[in-house]
């Protein structure tokens, strides 16, 4: 178990984090320069915190008043650059066996273990510049773990990466995470890899936790606007209160039921694109007439921007359509009204 308090100043800006890690991969999504790497680095004592205590398993590795600041060495913490931070002018055997102790014999046992398993078979004499990508990351991560770390952060791990390439190594890093006993932190801005890694997660903003918890939880029911827009709901609007189960939607001109109980708390009311449903009249509830504002579609999805038809001065909606095989290459036309089911409206504070 990680548990952690850092306060790190900058110009500008501060990180002010708390956290506890349950066993597996937690989780920290944040856009870029919200402090997720600086917390990462924190940990494994790159960096020092003005301020805090960093405690894993009961052995605590910086502690503020006490004085005590463990060196990264001692941390027994394995960290996964995002850029990999291979020695450029070394080759692969090199990289990793320069992260080992003991006699060459048993270097080079541990050392060739390591490229079977991650498929380095035939690029041991070749140098990081003469790999790909996924090349790269795999020689990162075995001389890692060669380490035998209590802990492993990762860093962005695939956001060098193309498409296909991705996909592949994340399968492969969820068969490496599964099968790692200790700790992990997996930081990243794609919403999509914590959702797929982590089965907790923090999400970060402006260097503060905004919200802690069960990823699909959080997910699922965001409670905070910054949670809400940090999981990819484009669909938000200010609200005005009407009773206990109702409210108007101040950008979307529209009143709208509930499905739980309107706190006094909530400030905004969130769906996202793809709840949205087409309607068969103005008749069903918590039905919008629409007008076409805008598409942008993708290869698997149509987004269409819809606004309210009996006010154009409001703000555009997302509306999004998964593609089915069977489906015309574009909507001959859009339906007249759209549905805000009230099981799927976020409430948010």
């Amino acid at each position: 178990m990680l548990e952690a308090r850092i306060v790190k100043n900058f110009h500008g800006f501060k990180l002010d984090m708390e956290f506890k890690t349950d066993r597996g991969c937690m989780g920290i999504l944040g856009a870029s320069g919200c402090g997720k790497s600086m917390t990462l680095k924190c940990v494994a004592g790159i960096e020092k915190p003005d301020s805090g205590r960093i405690v894993h398993n009961g052995r605590v590795l910086f502690d503020s008043e006490k004085g005590i600041n463990l060196p990264a060495r001692e941390r027994h913490v394995g960290y996964l650059f995002q850029n990999y931070a291979l020695f450029p002018t070394m080759t692969v055997e090199e990289n990793l066996r320069i992260s080992l102790t003991g006699r060459d014999k048993e270097k080079r046992i541990q050392v060739s273990e390591q490229i079977q398993r991650f498929q380095l078979q035939g690029l041991e004499k070749r140098l990081p510049s003469q790999l790909s990508g996924g090349q790269q990351q795999r020689v990162a991560l075995a001389r890692m773990l060669l380490c035998k770390p209590e802990m492993i952060l990762l860093d962005e791990p695939f956001s060098a990466l193309d498409g296909f390439l991705k996909d592949t190594l994340q399968l492969e890093m969820l068969e490496l995470l599964k099968e790692f006993s200790g700790d992990a932190l997996f930081v990243s801005h794609s919403r999509d890899e914590i959702y797929r890694f982590c089965g907790h997660m923090i999400l970060l903003a402006n260097g503060e936790s905004v919200v802690k918890g069960l990823t699909k939880e959080i997910f699922r029911k965001p409670l905070r606007v910054e949670a809400a827009r940090l999981t990819g709901c484009k669909n938000i609007s200010l609200i005005e209160r009407i009773s206990k189960y109702e409210l108007y939607a101040l950008d979307w001109g529209i009143k709208l039921k509930t499905a739980e109980p309107i706190e006094d708390s909530i400030c905004y009311i969130g769906i996202r694109g793809h709840n949205l449903v087409p309607a068969a009249n103005a008749e069903e509830e918590n039905t919008m007439k629409i007008s076409l504002a805008g598409s942008a579609h993708t290869t698997f999805q149509r987004q269409y921007l819809v606004q309210n038809a009996s006010n154009l001065s409001s703000s555009k909606i997302w509306w999004i359509w998964e593609k089915k095989e069977s489906d015309a290459e574009e909507m001959e036309t859009i339906p007249l009204y759209l549905k805000f089911p009230k099981e799927d409206l976020l409430l948010l504070s």
